[in-house]
């Protein structure tokens, strides 16, 4: 019986250790971090173990030696020094207005206060938080250690109200600055985040980080690796593959096609989604684990604000400028859906620093169309055809057999172009790309429960008419001159939001 305890929700590296949790060791990671550099950020998709190396960073730098025990780092460190330690978790609220930011933050300057003390002088969160940094470098006689996760939640809550989200970039931009300003008392520092945002944004007062986020050295210091788990998992893969009836390697290459593919540099190996991973082993069940966990309301919001092309996305090219930052007066949501994991680095050309993105695996591929399409239209997720219907053709018997496979992979096989001339303005939601889905020749007809049969050719000059396909989407019938044998009937459609 498999015994492997799966480190699923945990986030604290004392407790997965103490009790006795599966940990893939990455400490030699976490000491190459620690002592060649000193002020880090790092974005990762959510679920990816940020909060985890963030705890693992705090129980080093508090020299707790006997949790590293059979790591890597054991061998590398021989002082394990105590440092002081403030560590802020922005993701513990909603940030509706700014006095929820400016309730966590004095919630937290308090606490340290009552550690390090206070200066009454002191009257605003930045001076407060530089007072506490400075009274603890001189009260422990060590530099401090600054940990700060999901530094970007508050910004991310407020994307699509530009009012707020000024007014939150205007309070976070003085107060993460003071790490600039308390050089001199600063050991480390690490921001982790899912977004990074521009330059102008939040960081406009903190250039000295060094961003992680797409470094081949730390490429894999999130995420699990196939060697890990060759290294790791092995038990538990044969395990795996015994209950699905298959072999070792057939069933890791069917983890490859579900949980892997995500690059994070144009050289990288693929990391696997551990929280995905961990879940089918843990159940010893396939499943749409990341995405069961819930949809960010920050995405949905921004995907329907913009009326991004949703099928366009699958095959969206850019530079490394748009993926490392975003800026919050652009429209533009492709660095969000990357940063957030919904997109990945699939080519990339040296040339001209262009970057090729596609959905990672196929998980991904298939509840990006399960959890997030229901947002623009009237399907309900359980009920969305793309997922769960297929495309067919009648056939003189009226047997009805496939015509084209089933979605998502429709939109690897067959990449849409998107319409450059139309949408803006137009009360569209994310609007489906204007050109030739598929041609069908004159006389078949589609159906499969919601979708009409299409009607028999009619004779030249007749005006194209719209045809419901299912709740939310159009299709239109665009003909040809020529002979009624020589002409087709092209698909084209829109999505429209309801």
């Amino acid at each position: 019986m498999n015994q492997t305890i799966y480190p699923i929700g945990i986030q604290n590296f004392e407790s997965l250790r103490k009790d006795s949790y599966l940990y893939i060791d990455k400490t030699a990671l976490v000491y190459q971090l620690a002592t060649t550099g000193r002020y880090y950020f790092l974005s990762r998709p959510r679920r990816f173990g940020k909060s985890l190396l963030l705890s693992t960073l705090e129980a080093y730098f508090q020299g707790k030696k006997e949790l590293f025990e059979g790591l890597a780092i054991e061998k590398l460190e021989k002082e394990w020094t105590e440092y002081p330690i403030l560590h802020l978790d922005l993701n513990i609220a909603r940030y509706a207005s700014t006095s929820d930011l400016e309730d966590i933050l004095n919630r937290n300057l308090v606490a340290w206060e009552e550690l390090y003390g206070a200066d009454p002088a002191e009257r605003n969160l930045p001076l407060r938080f530089a007072g506490i940094i400075d009274r603890a470098y001189r009260k422990t006689g060590q530099r401090v250690v600054i940990l700060i996760d999901e530094y970007d939640k508050p910004l991310l809550q407020a994307l699509h109200d530009e009012e707020l989200q000024n007014q939150l970039r205007n309070m976070l931009k003085p107060f993460y600055g003071v790490l600039k300003t308390m050089d001199r008392a600063i050991r480390f520092a690490l921001l982790t985040g899912v977004t990074k945002f521009g330059k102008v944004s939040v960081f406009s007062d903190l250039n000295n980080l060094m961003d992680i986020s797409m470094d081949n050295r730390y490429v894999k210091i999130c995420g699990i690796t196939e060697e890990e788990i060759r290294m790791y998992l092995r038990e538990d893969l044969r395990t795996l593959a015994d209950t699905q009836d298959m072999s070792d390697e057939e069933t890791l290459k069917k983890l490859k096609e579900w949980y892997d593919g995500y690059h994070f540099t144009a050289k990288s190996e693929g990391i696997y989604n551990p929280f995905s991973l961990l879940n089918t082993f843990a159940k010893m069940e396939f499943g749409d684990y990341w995405f069961e966990t819930g949809t960010p309301t920050y995405l949905v919001e921004l995907l329907k604000h913009t009326r991004y092309d949703l099928y366009e996305m699958a095959n969206t090219e850019t530079d490394a400028d748009v993926l490392n930052s975003i800026d919050a007066a652009s429209k533009n949501p492709i660095p969000v859906i990357y940063q957030s994991g919904y997109l990945t680095i699939k080519g990339y050309e040296p040339r001209f620093g262009i970057y090729k993105l596609g959905f990672p695996n196929l998980e991904v591929e298939e509840g990006f169309v399960k959890y997030l399409l229901p947002f623009y239209t009237s399907i309900s997720a359980a009920k969305t055809p793309l997922r769960d219907r297929t495309f067919c053709t009648r056939s003189g018997k009226r047997k009805p057999r496939r015509l084209l496979p089933p979605p998502p992979k429709l939109l690897r096989r067959y990449p849409l172009r998107g319409d450059r001339r139309a949408k803006a303005g137009t009360g569209h939601g994310a609007a489906l790309p204007e050109c030739a889905v598929h041609r069908f020749p004159p006389c078949r007809s589609l159906y499969q429960g919601g979708i009409p049969h299409l009607e028999w050719p009619h004779r030249l000059g007749l005006a194209d008419r719209s045809l419901h396909i299912y709740n939310g989407v159009q299709a239109q019938r665009h003909r040809r001159g020529g002979l009624a044998a020589d002409r087709r009937e092209a698909i084209r459609a829109s999505l429209r939001q309801r």
